[in-house]
């Protein structure tokens, strides 16, 4: 199957060019917005609607400045050494979803703080809304025919318009992008949005947000080209995306047994803070 001629850019008005990529990142935030306000209508613990404006500049704020750091950090730390301002680069694209996640909680610290909200009451309810972005981004990346996956023969696979490298050249290859899309972006949404329409301890939705995407992810990756400059890590498969992915893992599944580990903390729920 060849890669369907998609232009990557959707119209373009003098100077200004409407990417479909960043169209992909409205539409994380813009779904956003309408499950939080629906869920606050609904009767989830002690929000306003009047908040959601700000929830979405500070978690916009670290998404940007947090995907583009992490980027440079992790993927691009040697460039960066050369030069310090290669961070501000952004034309060049390049952002981590690591490092966003990063960003945003962060953000997500200063929101609770001046709302006197718990860290965990304000991270328990974005996250199930959260995959809905993760999963546009990567029809982005499909669209900007980027982030491709390794040589296959199954049905599905696609012919990329340009050689990913030497040996995936003119062969069809996994579409990783619309795997991540699938796992990070659908499944894991119904995942948390079913999983969270009960009352659940306070850490568990963030829990199973961090385990669900680190497991998908650390998975794909099996399956996805490494970062060329950065190749395999060890033992000729282990990549950053799954080194990465691993304390997230390992964080989740704490998170969701001390969410669990008590009657106490059974009691604790945010839906009914």
């Amino acid at each position: 199957m060849n890669y369907p001629d998609i232009d990557p850019v959707i119209f373009q008005l003098g100077p200004l060019a409407v990417h479909w990529y960043g169209l992909m990142y409205l539409i994380g935030f813009f779904g956003f917005f309408w499950l939080a306000k629906r869920r606050i209508q609904a009767g989830w613990g002690n929000w306003r609607v009047d908040q959601l404006d700000d929830l979405i500049f500070y978690g916009a704020l670290g998404v940007i400045l947090g995907g583009r750091v992490g980027y440079v950090l992790f993927y691009q730390f040697s460039a960066w050494l050369e030069n310090p301002l290669y961070v501000f680069y952004i034309h060049e694209g390049g952002m981590s979803f690591h490092g966003g996640l990063l960003g945003v909680l962060a953000g997500m610290a200063l929101f609770a703080r001046k709302y006197a909200q718990s860290f965990w009451t304000t991270t328990d309810f974005i996250a199930p809304m959260v995959p809905i972005g993760l999963g546009a981004g990567r029809v982005g990346n499909f669209i900007n025919n980027e982030l491709w996956g390794k040589p296959t023969d199954l049905p599905w696979g696609i012919i990329p318009p340009c050689p990913v490298d030497q040996i995936c050249a003119g062969l069809p290859v996994h579409p990783s992008q619309l795997y991540e899309a699938l796992s990070e972006g659908l499944l894991l949404f119904i995942l948390l949005w079913v999983f969270s329409q009960k009352p659940r301890p306070r850490m568990a939705i963030s829990g199973l947000f961090l385990l669900g995407y680190g497991l998908f992810r650390f998975l794909v990756e099996f399956v996805r080209v490494p970062d060329a400059h950065l190749n395999y890590l060890a033992l000729n498969w282990v990549t950053m995306g799954q080194l990465l992915s691993l304390p997230m893992v390992g964080f989740g599944g704490l998170l969701l047994w001390l969410a669990y580990r008590s009657p106490q903390s059974r009691r604790r729920c945010d839906r009914a803070e």
